[in-house]
């Protein structure tokens, strides 16, 4: 089995939904009303699927109004335009993610998982059978335009943030959940937003671009030294999302030396942008194909979305893994490549970006 090492995943949302459960939830999966697995993250199923580590998502959910629309049926009902939730302040977003970076203190002490911050300790997290697990900020809410909680944030052990989840931030803007939609959908990074990619180059912490805007994008091209990321995006020429990568701006993470990890989103993996789960391999591979072809062999990986998205009916959850690799080397990807976009290719651009 061929391990794999995923750029994004939600588990700890669904920890901070039900922390009276989260030891059923993380070591048995037994949390379903038939006592079986819910989600697509728990221990078994991710030591089953060959699943070694990847980037633990801290995001700070909205407030959900009584009245807000039913958006899943919106998504499976494209065109779509999906409003988007208003700003949340560093005040109220700090003790959420908190409560969601001591779940995954929890986990580490029950020995199964280890917080990473060097590709050494990836390594040896793997080698000890440890989940190997990354601390990442999806949107930057819980750091004030200050930007002292960054340095408190990195101490506990952050080494990967996106400025931006799709809502805004005092940093910068998001794209919306729109298709048909370029991801040109508005202004880029505030001055402060500028302040934090600086600051983040300084900590050698890695700077995701997966939820930013196109002029978001080209802020952090222009400003950044450090190879350009998208831990989850897919290719706009073959699902025009506003959520998709351009073929201008991969090839600009491509000559920064960077990478992309193929979401397994639905919505942003099928032509016709629908969220509804599809059987079969055609659309994953479609992408997958083209994210190689313009960025080459050694720039792309997976970022899977698990806990945070609708995802094709055949991978099913995270031990659907090896099925996912097994229809990639019947496509023709050989073992080599497939290390490579299964884990390879995130340790070599993580070194890169941390400096090790």
């Amino acid at each position: 089995m061929i391990p794999v090492f995923d750029g994004h995943n939600d588990f700890l949302l669904r920890l901070l939904r039900a922390p009276d459960q989260r030891e059923a939830i993380w070591l048995t999966g037994e949390t379903g009303a038939d006592g079986g697995p819910k989600g697509h993250l728990d221990l078994p199923r991710m030591r089953a699927g060959g699943f070694a580590g990847g980037f633990f998502a801290v995001y700070i959910p909205s407030p959900i109004a009584h009245d807000a629309p039913d958006f899943e049926a919106i998504m499976d009902a494209p065109p779509y335009d999906v409003p988007l939730p208003e700003l949340i302040g560093a005040a109220a977003a700090q003790p959420v993610a908190a409560g969601m970076i001591g779940h995954l203190l929890w986990m580490e002490r029950t020995g199964t998982l280890a917080i990473c911050r060097t590709v050494a300790d990836i390594h040896a997290a793997m080698a000890a059978g440890k989940i190997a697990a990354i601390l990442h900020f999806e949107g930057a809410e819980a750091i004030g335009a200050d930007l002292d909680a960054l340095y408190m944030w990195h101490a506990a052990g952050l080494r990967s943030l996106g400025p931006v989840w799709s809502r805004p931030t005092v940093f910068g803007h998001g794209v919306p959940f729109r298709f048909p939609s370029s991801p040109d959908t508005g202004p880029g990074l505030t001055d402060a937003g500028k302040r934090l990619i600086r600051a983040c180059n300084d900590l050698r912490i890695m700077i995701d671009l997966s939820h930013l805007n196109e002029a978001g994008f080209n802020d952090v091209a222009a400003l950044s030294n450090a190879p350009l990321v998208a831990t989850h995006s897919n290719a706009h020429a073959v699902t025009p999302s506003a959520r998709n990568l351009t073929d201008r701006q991969l090839d600009m993470i491509r000559d920064s030396d960077g990478m992309v990890g193929l979401n397994f989103a639905t919505v942003f993996l099928r032509e016709d942008g629908r969220k509804s789960a599809f059987k079969g391999w055609e659309p994953i591979l479609r992408h997958l194909d083209h994210l190689i072809a313009r960025l080459g062999e050694d720039r792309v990986g997976l970022g899977s979305d698990f806990d945070g998205a609708t995802v094709p009916a055949d991978i099913g959850d995270v031990a659907g893994l090896p099925r996912l690799i097994d229809a990639m080397r019947v496509h023709g990807y050989d073992d080599a490549l497939l290390a490579k976009l299964a884990h390879e290719n995130w340790f070599a651009l993580l070194g890169r970006t941390w400096g090790q």
